[in-house]
């Protein structure tokens, strides 16, 4: 079985992008994280010790490099993530603001989240909702 080489050598265009974006200090800190690997393997830095450096295990170096061979800088970014899709847009979500200012029921000296998750589904805003969600809702709003 072939050893595969540590280092890596990078395309002229490619290694200034990445010096000049790690110099801008605005990458997320996965991708400076992989950008740092890139630029300490072309420099032939030992994948121990990137790794070590770094805070990650040697096999993520090691991902990283091949990933760069095949995709070239693409595999910077995370790719998106499948997740559950809102069930709630934002019509609904004004509807259940306004629900929220508007006067408390008989009763009551203010609203509160398990009141506004009950009303909102009594009155149709949702089918359904947890107070939970209408917490969400209300902390995104001013």
């Amino acid at each position: 079985m072939r050893k595969q080489q540590q280092y890596l050598q990078l395309r002229v265009e490619d290694h200034s992008y990445l010096t000049n974006v790690l110099a801008k200090g605005t990458l997320n800190a996965r991708v400076a994280r992989r950008a740092s690997a890139l630029l300490q393997l072309h420099q032939g830095g030992d994948l121990n010790k990137i790794a070590a450096a770094l805070g990650v295990v040697y096999q993520t170096v090691a991902d990283w490099r091949d990933k760069y061979f095949e995709m070239g800088l693409d595999f910077l970014q995370d790719k998106p993530r499948p997740g559950r899709p809102n069930f709630i847009d934002g019509i609904d979500r004004a509807k259940i603001t306004s629900l929220a200012c508007s006067d408390a029921p008989d009763g009551y000296a203010k609203w509160n989240l398990r009141l506004l998750a009950d009303k909102a589904v009594e009155l149709n805003l949702v089918e359904q909702i947890s107070y939970s969600k209408v917490r969400e809702i209300l902390k995104k709003t001013n």
